[in-house]
């Protein structure tokens, strides 16, 4: 009887295609993922959010077991994204990759939204972070954080700022700067980061905050003059540009902070696991090396990081837009 059942065990063996092995794994390894994986990206494809989403995507579709499909949907300030991910089923099939100042500024910003992000959407993870560059155009006469600074204090309203729309973080720091400079700017709004950085180029505006990962290449082409960054230290590349913390100037940990959400209620377990998951998959040297190249530095911080980096920001963005009665446009 045992020699039978042997016999069989060893005629059934090569039924199984080697082919199926990975997905095999795949699913051992992350249960509970059971059909398409949605991942939204609530603004325009061609943004460091998409850009993100789609160089992940492949690697959580192995993981997961299951088809992780880029999903854009745009408008509101971030605000139709999220609310997709919040009114849809709290499984874990259901992401959304966004910068996480989006999710920190609107409760503030907008007089409604349909949505609590603090119970309706559930943080997962951090993926990366990509510092600000405060540049100038090349016209203006600064070379320094200390002439910029004095040059606005004696020219009050004629700095044209240029940022990426109103009550977006890249004028909102823009914002801190003029209060703590007592020096303010002529706010110019634009629909994103690379038309203000087009502004710049052309001699439109005269500065702008803006990610890294969209400013670089302009300031090494020399189209415009990086005069200093945030994040914890210097730009290798950018080695005379000192830090907004090396200046004592406010937000100096501002930047581009992507992340994951999905939907409130989600059980802890199935948080945990796409966490980890995320980790590894940002761990891998073909990933972390082409965020490296777009600016950014992967940021794997689980859920609690991830929550309290969000009660602290929304706090801090919600006292500037209160305080300055910021609307949107």
């Amino acid at each position: 009887m045992e020699r039978r059942s042997l016999l069989r065990a060893a005629l059934a063996a090569p039924l199984l295609s080697p082919l199926a092995a990975p997905a095999i794994r795949a699913q051992s390894r992350s249960p509970g993922f059971t059909h398409v994986v949605r991942l939204i990206v609530p603004n325009a494809p061609g943004g460091t959010s998409d850009i993100l989403a789609r160089l992940i995507a492949p690697e959580l579709t192995q993981a997961f077991g299951q088809n992780v499909v880029v999903e854009n949907r745009a408008g509101a300030g971030g605000n139709i994204g999220a609310d997709a991910v919040a009114k849809a089923d709290p499984d874990g099939h259901t992401l959304a990759l966004l910068d996480l100042s989006v999710l920190a500024i609107n409760p503030s910003l907008f007089p409604k939204i349909p949505f609590d992000a603090k119970k309706d959407l559930a943080p997962v993870s951090m993926v990366i972070y990509a510092p600000y560059i405060l540049a100038v155009k090349n016209a203006l006469p600064v070379n320094s954080a200390a002439e910029l600074q004095a040059y606005a204090k004696a020219n009050p309203g004629k700095l044209n700022a240029a940022n990426s729309g109103t009550g977006t973080a890249s004028h909102l720091v823009q914002v801190a700067l003029a209060e703590q400079w007592q020096a303010p700017f002529t706010h110019v709004p634009y629909r994103g980061g690379a038309p203000g950085l087009t502004a710049l180029v052309t001699g439109e505006a005269d500065m702008t905050v803006v990610g890294a990962t969209q400013a670089l290449p302009y300031v090494t082409n020399k189209q415009m003059r990086a005069i200093a960054v945030t994040g914890p230290e210097r730009f290798k590349s950018l080695p005379d540009s000192p830090t907004f913390r090396e200046l004592g100037w406010n937000n100096p940990d501002s930047g581009t902070w992507q992340g994951i959400i999905t939907t409130g209620g989600t059980p802890p377990a199935m948080v945990e696991r796409i966490a980890a998951t995320l980790k590894e998959v940002l761990a891998k040297p073909a990933i972390a090396s082409r965020i490296t190249e777009l600016g950014g530095q992967p940021r794997p911080e689980g859920p609690d990081s991830m929550r309290a980096w969000l009660d602290r920001e929304t706090e801090n963005y919600g006292r500037l837009i209160r305080e300055n009665n910021i609307r949107p446009d």
